[in-house]
């Protein structure tokens, strides 16, 4: 072999960019659900009169708008877990399981905003803060959602509210952050449904 070919060779093992076939200990990336673990239960008869209410999809900021899964260690950052996903971007999911949660309570005729349905009401949401607060083991999963409401008849805002969450995290790891913020999007969602109550 010529020397400058072996060099080469050589400095390429040693930088680890050529895997000569040895396993890797890389762990696998694992994908959470979010959910909204409230028990199942039979949807509330429709009331006659409820309003036709169209929920647009939750926003949020560009960083949060993915299938990552956010920590921060300090005030002012954000990181994204390395071997954690979730299976769905958390603003798209979230406006799925808020629809859900808010049909099932009959008071409103629920769908989603656009196409050809007329709605009397629209929500419109925004998920402003949505991560694991590790400043301190085991930490926080921290949620931050803006709502407002919007009668479409009378083109007025009827309310505009901002929901915190923060729910303790049960062991300091993405598996952690995951079920916390599988409670953490519950009470958000008692909490905004409580607060439409209010406004019908």
């Amino acid at each position: 072999m010529k020397p400058a070919l072996f060099l080469a060779a050589l400095s390429l093992m040693l930088t680890g960019c050529v895997n000569f076939g040895e396993k890797t200990n890389i762990p696998a990336v694992v994908y959470y659900v979010l959910n909204d673990p409230v028990p199942a239960t039979d949807p509330a008869p429709l009331r006659a009169d409820a309003p036709a209410l169209l929920v647009l999809d939750t926003t949020t900021g560009s960083f949060y708008d993915s299938e990552q899964i956010v920590f921060s260690r300090s005030d002012g950052t954000r990181s994204q877990y390395r071997f954690a996903r979730w299976t769905e971007r958390p603003g798209k999911r979230f406006a799925d399981l808020m629809r859900t949660r808010l049909d099932r309570q009959g008071a409103w005729n629920v769908s989603a905003a656009g196409g050809y349905v007329r709605g009397d009401m629209l929500l419109d949401t925004e998920l402003v803060e949505f991560y694991h607060d590790a400043a301190s083991a085991p930490g926080q999963m921290r949620l931050v959602l803006r709502a407002e409401l919007v009668d479409l008849k009378q083109r007025t805002l009827l309310g505009r509210h901002v929901f915190e969450q923060r729910v303790p995290v049960a062991t300091y790891d993405a598996a952690g952050a995951a079920q916390a913020a599988n409670l953490a999007v519950s009470r958000a969602l008692d909490a905004l449904s409580a607060w439409l109550a209010t406004l019908q």
